[in-house]
């Protein structure tokens, strides 16, 4: 359990001092229309807020571990056109491992 503590305190640290995406009425907006495009269904009406924020916020990675409904080969495309068509195209959706280059579990053998 403090490990786990120490941990979550690591992490709030690590956020400290990043700028925070506004949520308001054309956030909520661009979410309804990416759920009334079926880019995501209606339960995932959070996700297509956290989506809508970030292109919103000009932030240009959005790194998510979501791959039933954000970071979702099938539907990406769907997603960036949408988000093309609103003028808020330039962010790259895609899950940690593949921002860093691959599979975290992959390890590199040599020969000697």
């Amino acid at each position: 359990m403090k490990c786990a503590l120490l941990q979550i305190g690591m992490r709030i640290r690590l956020l400290e001092g990043l700028p925070l995406v506004e949520i308001n009425t054309d956030t909520e907006a661009l979410a309804a229309r990416l759920l009334a495009a079926r880019t995501m269904p209606e339960r995932a009406a959070a996700d297509a807020l956290h989506v809508a924020a970030a292109a919103l916020g000009n932030v240009k990675y959005l790194l998510t571990l979501n791959c039933k409904y954000i970071a979702n080969a099938h539907e990406l495309p769907r997603i960036y056109e949408l988000l093309d068509r609103e003028g808020v195209g330039q962010m790259l959706i895609c899950t940690p491992a593949e921002f860093l280059g691959g599979d975290s579990n992959d390890e590199e053998t040599t020969n000697p």
